[in-house]
Protein backbone atom coordinates (compact mmCIF):
# COMPACT_ATOMS: atom_id res chain seq x y z
CA UNK A 1 0.00 0.00 0.00
CA UNK A 2 1.75 3.38 -0.99
CA UNK A 3 1.46 6.55 1.65
CA UNK A 4 -0.88 8.93 1.04
CA UNK A 5 -0.20 12.38 0.48
CA UNK A 6 -1.66 13.39 3.96
CA UNK A 7 0.53 11.38 5.63
CA UNK A 8 3.41 12.52 3.80
CA UNK A 9 2.89 16.32 4.47
CA UNK A 10 1.81 15.30 7.91
CA UNK A 11 5.38 13.38 8.72
CA UNK A 12 7.18 16.47 6.59
CA UNK A 13 5.88 18.94 9.12
CA UNK A 14 6.77 16.81 12.43
CA UNK A 15 9.83 16.40 10.79
CA UNK A 16 10.79 20.38 9.98
CA UNK A 17 8.99 21.21 13.69
CA UNK A 18 10.94 18.22 15.91
CA UNK A 19 7.11 18.50 17.58
CA UNK A 20 4.47 16.00 16.83
CA UNK A 21 1.85 18.43 18.74
CA UNK A 22 2.75 21.42 16.15
CA UNK A 23 2.64 19.44 13.24
CA UNK A 24 -0.80 17.96 14.36
CA UNK A 25 -2.00 21.74 14.72
CA UNK A 26 -0.73 22.52 11.37
CA UNK A 27 -2.03 19.49 9.69
CA UNK A 28 -5.55 19.93 11.74
CA UNK A 29 -6.09 16.71 13.05
CA UNK A 30 -5.64 15.80 16.69
CA UNK A 31 -2.50 14.75 18.24
CA UNK A 32 -3.32 10.72 18.23
CA UNK A 33 -4.67 10.84 15.20
CA UNK A 34 -0.95 12.19 14.21
CA UNK A 35 0.70 9.95 15.71
CA UNK A 36 -1.11 6.98 14.22
CA UNK A 37 -0.74 8.46 10.59
CA UNK A 38 3.24 7.98 11.33
CA UNK A 39 3.36 4.92 13.32
CA UNK A 40 1.72 3.74 9.42
CA UNK A 41 4.09 5.22 7.35
CA UNK A 42 6.99 3.44 9.59
CA UNK A 43 5.04 0.08 9.10
CA UNK A 44 4.65 0.72 5.44
CA UNK A 45 8.80 1.55 5.22
CA UNK A 46 9.91 -0.76 7.53
CA UNK A 47 12.05 1.34 8.70
CA UNK A 48 11.77 3.67 11.76
CA UNK A 49 11.96 7.00 11.39
CA UNK A 50 12.31 9.41 13.79
CA UNK A 51 13.65 8.96 17.52
CA UNK A 52 10.97 9.94 20.29
CA UNK A 53 12.41 11.67 23.55
CA UNK A 54 11.48 14.00 25.76
CA UNK A 55 12.05 17.32 23.83
CA UNK A 56 10.30 15.77 20.72
CA UNK A 57 11.10 14.47 17.56
CA UNK A 58 14.46 13.69 15.65
CA UNK A 59 14.81 12.37 12.44
CA UNK A 60 16.41 8.91 12.01
CA UNK A 61 18.99 8.58 8.98
CA UNK A 62 16.00 6.81 7.19
CA UNK A 63 13.89 9.79 8.60
CA UNK A 64 16.15 12.26 6.65
CA UNK A 65 15.70 10.21 3.47
CA UNK A 66 12.28 9.67 3.25
CA UNK A 67 11.99 13.81 4.63
CA UNK A 68 14.24 15.13 1.09
CA UNK A 69 11.70 12.24 -1.27
CA UNK A 70 8.42 13.22 0.26
CA UNK A 71 9.39 17.22 0.12
CA UNK A 72 10.24 16.08 -3.87
CA UNK A 73 6.88 14.19 -4.11
CA UNK A 74 4.80 17.43 -2.47
CA UNK A 75 6.65 19.85 -4.16
CA UNK A 76 6.05 17.62 -7.51
CA UNK A 77 1.92 17.24 -6.56
CA UNK A 78 1.91 20.91 -5.77
CA UNK A 79 3.21 22.09 -8.94
CA UNK A 80 0.74 19.49 -10.92
CA UNK A 81 -1.79 21.41 -9.05
CA UNK A 82 -0.54 24.74 -10.22
CA UNK A 83 0.22 23.88 -13.97
CA UNK A 84 -3.32 21.76 -14.36
CA UNK A 85 -5.27 24.67 -13.03
CA UNK A 86 -3.59 27.00 -15.45
CA UNK A 87 -5.57 25.44 -18.15
CA UNK A 88 -8.83 26.59 -16.21
CA UNK A 89 -7.89 30.07 -15.69
CA UNK A 90 -6.01 30.39 -19.39
CA UNK A 91 -2.65 31.11 -17.34
CA UNK A 92 0.29 29.44 -19.38
CA UNK A 93 3.05 29.28 -15.87
CA UNK A 94 3.11 29.42 -12.07
CA UNK A 95 5.87 30.73 -9.82
CA UNK A 96 5.89 30.35 -6.61
CA UNK A 97 7.69 32.37 -4.15
CA UNK A 98 7.98 32.04 -0.53
CA UNK A 99 9.21 35.08 1.45
CA UNK A 100 10.18 35.55 4.56
CA UNK A 101 7.99 37.56 7.16
CA UNK A 102 10.00 40.58 7.31
CA UNK A 103 9.83 40.77 3.34
CA UNK A 104 6.56 39.82 3.16
CA UNK A 105 5.12 42.43 5.71
CA UNK A 106 6.92 45.35 4.05
CA UNK A 107 7.43 45.19 0.56
CA UNK A 108 7.34 41.73 -0.84
CA UNK A 109 3.69 41.76 -2.17
CA UNK A 110 3.49 45.39 -3.47
CA UNK A 111 6.79 44.24 -5.54
CA UNK A 112 4.64 40.89 -6.61
CA UNK A 113 1.56 42.76 -7.48
CA UNK A 114 3.85 45.28 -10.04
CA UNK A 115 4.81 42.26 -12.19
CA UNK A 116 1.41 40.51 -11.81
CA UNK A 117 0.11 43.55 -13.48
CA UNK A 118 2.41 43.29 -16.08
CA UNK A 119 2.49 39.80 -17.09
CA UNK A 120 -1.30 38.71 -16.89
CA UNK A 121 -0.19 35.18 -18.67
CA UNK A 122 1.63 34.22 -15.19
CA UNK A 123 0.24 32.86 -12.05
CA UNK A 124 2.21 33.97 -9.08
CA UNK A 125 2.03 31.55 -6.07
CA UNK A 126 3.06 33.67 -2.71
CA UNK A 127 3.92 32.22 0.60
CA UNK A 128 5.04 33.52 4.02
CA UNK A 129 7.55 31.22 5.88
CA UNK A 130 11.14 31.95 7.75
CA UNK A 131 14.41 32.24 5.82
CA UNK A 132 15.77 28.95 6.42
CA UNK A 133 12.34 27.31 5.36
CA UNK A 134 12.23 29.50 1.86
CA UNK A 135 16.18 27.96 1.46
CA UNK A 136 14.83 24.85 2.16
CA UNK A 137 11.80 25.44 -0.25
CA UNK A 138 14.51 26.33 -3.37
CA UNK A 139 16.40 23.63 -2.52
CA UNK A 140 13.85 20.88 -3.18
CA UNK A 141 12.14 22.37 -5.73
CA UNK A 142 8.88 23.32 -3.87
CA UNK A 143 9.38 27.29 -4.21
CA UNK A 144 11.08 28.77 -7.68
CA UNK A 145 12.22 31.84 -5.70
CA UNK A 146 12.87 32.62 -2.27
CA UNK A 147 13.25 36.24 -0.61
CA UNK A 148 15.94 35.39 2.77
CA UNK A 149 17.68 37.68 5.26
CA UNK A 150 21.43 37.37 4.30
CA UNK A 151 22.57 35.51 6.31
CA UNK A 152 21.10 32.34 5.62
CA UNK A 153 22.66 29.61 4.21
CA UNK A 154 22.45 29.67 0.82
CA UNK A 155 25.41 27.47 -0.69
CA UNK A 156 24.35 26.03 -4.13
CA UNK A 157 22.03 28.72 -5.07
CA UNK A 158 21.95 31.34 -7.48
CA UNK A 159 21.56 34.21 -5.22
CA UNK A 160 20.78 38.42 -6.29
CA UNK A 161 20.35 41.51 -4.02
CA UNK A 162 16.99 42.53 -3.10
CA UNK A 163 15.90 45.49 -0.34
CA UNK A 164 17.19 45.90 3.06
CA UNK A 165 15.19 46.90 5.93
CA UNK A 166 16.42 48.34 9.59
CA UNK A 167 15.80 47.17 12.89
CA UNK A 168 13.78 49.18 15.94
CA UNK A 169 12.58 49.16 18.87
CA UNK A 170 9.12 49.18 19.74
CA UNK A 171 8.38 50.70 22.99
CA UNK A 172 4.52 52.02 24.54
CA UNK A 173 4.18 55.76 24.01
CA UNK A 174 4.94 56.66 27.52
CA UNK A 175 7.91 54.45 27.73
CA UNK A 176 11.04 56.36 28.87
CA UNK A 177 13.34 55.39 26.38
CA UNK A 178 13.32 57.83 23.73
CA UNK A 179 15.22 60.00 21.25
CA UNK A 180 15.80 59.42 16.89
CA UNK A 181 17.84 56.26 17.60
CA UNK A 182 19.03 53.60 20.38
CA UNK A 183 21.85 51.11 20.60
CA UNK A 184 20.67 47.48 21.04
CA UNK A 185 22.70 47.70 24.23
CA UNK A 186 19.93 49.78 25.51
CA UNK A 187 17.49 47.27 25.49
CA UNK A 188 19.37 44.36 27.49
CA UNK A 189 18.76 45.57 30.73
CA UNK A 190 14.46 45.24 29.67
CA UNK A 191 12.41 42.32 29.14
CA UNK A 192 12.32 41.68 25.70
CA UNK A 193 9.51 39.81 22.92
CA UNK A 194 10.62 38.19 20.17
CA UNK A 195 9.78 35.96 17.59
CA UNK A 196 10.15 32.18 18.07
CA UNK A 197 13.60 31.34 19.13
CA UNK A 198 14.06 29.24 15.35
CA UNK A 199 13.27 32.57 13.18
CA UNK A 200 16.26 34.22 11.85
CA UNK A 201 15.96 37.71 13.65
CA UNK A 202 15.70 36.25 16.95
CA UNK A 203 18.75 33.97 16.43
CA UNK A 204 20.45 37.41 15.37
CA UNK A 205 19.33 39.50 18.53
CA UNK A 206 20.78 36.19 21.02
CA UNK A 207 24.34 36.36 18.58
CA UNK A 208 24.48 39.92 19.20
CA UNK A 209 24.00 40.19 22.97
CA UNK A 210 26.25 37.58 23.61
CA UNK A 211 28.96 39.75 21.98
CA UNK A 212 28.43 41.93 23.83
CA UNK A 213 29.17 39.57 26.71
CA UNK A 214 25.54 39.97 28.09
CA UNK A 215 21.91 38.31 28.90
CA UNK A 216 19.01 38.97 26.87
CA UNK A 217 15.60 38.37 28.73
CA UNK A 218 13.73 37.14 26.22
CA UNK A 219 10.27 36.94 28.14
CA UNK A 220 7.84 36.23 25.40
CA UNK A 221 7.95 34.29 21.85
CA UNK A 222 5.57 34.24 19.76
CA UNK A 223 5.09 33.76 15.62
CA UNK A 224 4.03 37.31 14.09
CA UNK A 225 5.27 40.57 14.15
CA UNK A 226 1.77 41.65 15.14
CA UNK A 227 1.59 39.42 17.80
CA UNK A 228 5.44 41.22 19.15
CA UNK A 229 3.08 44.47 19.42
CA UNK A 230 0.43 43.10 21.10
CA UNK A 231 2.84 41.84 23.81
CA UNK A 232 4.53 45.25 24.04
CA UNK A 233 1.27 47.07 24.43
CA UNK A 234 0.31 44.58 27.28
CA UNK A 235 3.41 46.05 29.18
CA UNK A 236 5.74 42.06 28.75
CA UNK A 237 8.71 43.91 27.32
CA UNK A 238 10.03 45.62 24.85
CA UNK A 239 9.89 44.82 21.20
CA UNK A 240 12.70 44.70 17.89
CA UNK A 241 11.38 44.74 14.33
CA UNK A 242 12.31 45.68 11.08
CA UNK A 243 11.32 49.36 11.26
CA UNK A 244 8.64 49.74 8.65
CA UNK A 245 6.45 46.81 9.55
CA UNK A 246 6.46 48.16 13.24
CA UNK A 247 5.68 51.36 12.18
CA UNK A 248 2.31 50.08 10.70
CA UNK A 249 0.98 48.61 13.82
CA UNK A 250 2.57 51.83 16.21
CA UNK A 251 -0.34 54.11 15.60
CA UNK A 252 -3.37 52.05 16.79
CA UNK A 253 -1.71 50.37 19.50
CA UNK A 254 -0.46 53.49 20.28
CA UNK A 255 3.66 52.67 19.93
CA UNK A 256 6.59 54.39 19.65
CA UNK A 257 8.95 52.97 17.51
CA UNK A 258 12.68 54.03 17.57
CA UNK A 259 15.10 52.75 14.92
CA UNK A 260 18.76 50.76 16.40
CA UNK A 261 21.59 52.76 14.93
CA UNK A 262 23.69 49.60 15.25
CA UNK A 263 25.61 48.95 11.95
CA UNK A 264 24.32 45.04 12.00
CA UNK A 265 20.43 46.57 12.71
CA UNK A 266 21.15 47.50 8.79
CA UNK A 267 19.82 44.08 7.29
CA UNK A 268 19.93 43.36 3.32
CA UNK A 269 17.31 40.82 1.26
CA UNK A 270 17.96 38.17 -1.29
CA UNK A 271 16.48 36.77 -3.80
CA UNK A 272 17.91 32.90 -4.17
CA UNK A 273 16.53 30.51 -6.95
CA UNK A 274 18.00 27.36 -7.73
CA UNK A 275 20.47 28.25 -10.96
CA UNK A 276 20.07 31.45 -12.88
CA UNK A 277 17.12 31.37 -14.87
CA UNK A 278 17.10 32.67 -18.73
CA UNK A 279 16.28 36.08 -18.91
CA UNK A 280 13.24 36.32 -20.88
CA UNK A 281 11.21 33.17 -18.89
CA UNK A 282 8.76 33.88 -17.02
CA UNK A 283 11.49 33.48 -13.82
CA UNK A 284 14.26 35.34 -15.17
CA UNK A 285 11.92 38.10 -15.84
CA UNK A 286 10.47 37.95 -12.24
CA UNK A 287 13.95 38.14 -11.28
CA UNK A 288 15.02 41.02 -12.69
CA UNK A 289 11.52 42.88 -11.60
CA UNK A 290 12.25 42.04 -8.23
CA UNK A 291 15.37 43.30 -8.40
CA UNK A 292 15.09 46.32 -10.11
CA UNK A 293 13.15 47.08 -6.91
CA UNK A 294 15.35 47.56 -4.75
CA UNK A 295 17.79 49.71 -7.05
CA UNK A 296 16.00 53.07 -5.13
CA UNK A 297 17.36 52.03 -2.36
CA UNK A 298 21.07 51.79 -3.49
CA UNK A 299 21.79 54.62 -1.26
CA UNK A 300 22.33 54.62 2.13
CA UNK A 301 19.42 54.91 4.42
CA UNK A 302 19.64 56.64 7.48
CA UNK A 303 19.65 55.99 10.72
CA UNK A 304 15.74 57.49 11.00
CA UNK A 305 14.49 55.70 8.05
CA UNK A 306 14.72 58.05 5.56
CA UNK A 307 17.07 57.20 2.36
CA UNK A 308 20.09 59.63 1.85
CA UNK A 309 19.91 61.25 -2.07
Amino acid sequence: MLPDLDSLALFVRAAEMGNLTRAAEASHITVPAASRRLSLLEHQFHAQLFERHSRGLQTTPAGERLLQLAREVLAGVHHMRAEMGNYASGRHAVLRIHGNTSAMTQFLPRDVAGFQAAHAGVRIMLEECWSEEAVARVKSGEADLGVVVEGCDTGGLWCRPYRHDRLAAVVRREDPLDGEALDFADLLERDLVGLEGSSTLTRLLTAQAAQQLRPMALRVQVRSFEAVCRAVQAELGIGVLPLEAARSFAEDMRLKVLPLRDDWALRRMQLVLRAQPPRQTPLGLLAAHLEACAEPEAGSVRVDGSRAA
